[in-house]
């Protein structure tokens, strides 16, 4: 079967063939088609009233992990594993049991992606097609990240000079996949302290065999006054100082933050979030790590999604792919227009 990529009016890029229509992480759907889910962040997973809308058995095309994660925050996937002619699943490195699209070896649709190892997730590897749907979050040249050692080394250092002053440090990233990095990676400073949720995903990614420190759920500690013998690591979920919770931390404890994301490129994110450090670290490729990608892949058309879209399809067009941004605005068949390579007003 032949497919072609259409993107539409509900926000969605579709496979679509004579016979098969496969929708890529879609919100919403409008009929019992097979459906792609990459991983288990909700901006990724169907909408709940769809799921009970359509009978999508044997529909759901995922991974187990992704099936555990998504049943675990309330999306009843569990069991759905549809198989679909000519597809396959390829790790794209973003958390446990994400996926990317490979369709007839032809078509690869990369989800969100990382190629850098980081702890237990290890860096993917990126096939040969002759279409790419690539995601652009950091599709800017400004967002490059720097080397994993250099991030662990200066958390260290900072952990060591606060325990050594008796300040406790919370450490902030998402709930899955961010926190469970850094859970692997500063897990080793005790009393480990983590958010109840962040502590559940932490026990779906061991039973799936990840090794991870163990830690203590934010309920227990407080329960038991374990806050009170500073000093202590909390992870907790990436948000703003001014939290009421965080706040009441600062405050209490002296406590200091760390939020982690690849928007800490940003000069102003630091004050934007009201956080006393930040770690450029993301779950995405940096714009470097997306340029090797589409070079790995060798296609011969692109269409960038998410972020930065318009302008990586630019720059992709003018080092001589053949790319273009998905428009969602509209329904739109895409067609291999080549693009204009120009530079002018780029970025």
């Amino acid at each position: 079967m032949e497919y072609e990529v259409i993107s539409n009016k509900n926000n969605e890029i579709l496979l679509k063939s004579d016979k098969v229509k496969i929708y890529l992480d879609p919100s919403h759907i409008i009929d019992e088609e097979f459906i792609f889910i990459s991983h288990a962040h909700t901006d990724h997973l169907l909408n709940k009233k769809h799921l009970k809308k359509f009978n999508l058995k044997n529909k759901i095309i995922s991974s187990r992990e992704t099936s555990a994660i998504a049943n675990l925050r309330g999306y009843s996937i569990m069991d759905y594993l549809g198989s679909c002619e000519g597809v396959q699943l390829i790790d794209n490195g973003h958390i446990l049991g994400s996926k990317g699209l490979l369709v007839n070896n032809k078509i690869f649709y990369t989800s969100d992606l990382s190629t850098r190892k980081r702890a237990f997730l290890k860096k993917p590897e990126i096939p040969k097609v002759e279409t790419l749907i690539i995601e652009s979050t950091f599709g800017k040249p400004e967002y490059q990240f720097p080397p994993l050692d250099q991030i662990i080394h200066q958390v260290n250092s900072l952990i060591s000079e606060m325990y050594a002053r008796g300040i406790p440090i919370i450490l902030m990233g998402y709930s899955l996949g961010k926190a469970q990095i850094l859970t692997s990676l500063f897990g080793t400073w005790k009393p480990l302290i983590v958010h109840d949720d962040i502590y559940r995903f932490n026990e779906i990614y061991k039973n799936f065999g990840i090794t991870l420190e163990d830690s203590i759920p934010l309920s227990n500690a407080k329960e038991k006054e374990i806050l009170n013998k500073k000093p202590w690591i909390l992870i907790y979920p990436l948000t703003s100082g001014k939290h009421n919770f965080i706040a009441y931390l600062k405050e209490r404890y002296g406590a200091i933050t760390v939020g982690f994301s690849g928007w800490a490129i940003n000069k102003n994110y630091s004050n934007f979030m009201n956080l006393d450090y930040v770690i450029p670290f993301s779950d995405h490729c940096d714009f470097n790590e997306l340029v090797e990608v589409v070079k790995k892949s060798k296609p011969e058309k692109i269409f960038t999604t998410h972020g930065f879209q318009k302008e990586f399809a630019r720059y992709l067009n003018f080092i001589g792919f053949n790319a273009e941004p998905v428009d969602k605005q509209k329904i739109n068949k895409i067609k291999n227009n080549k693009n204009n390579k120009t530079l002018d007003g780029f970025f």
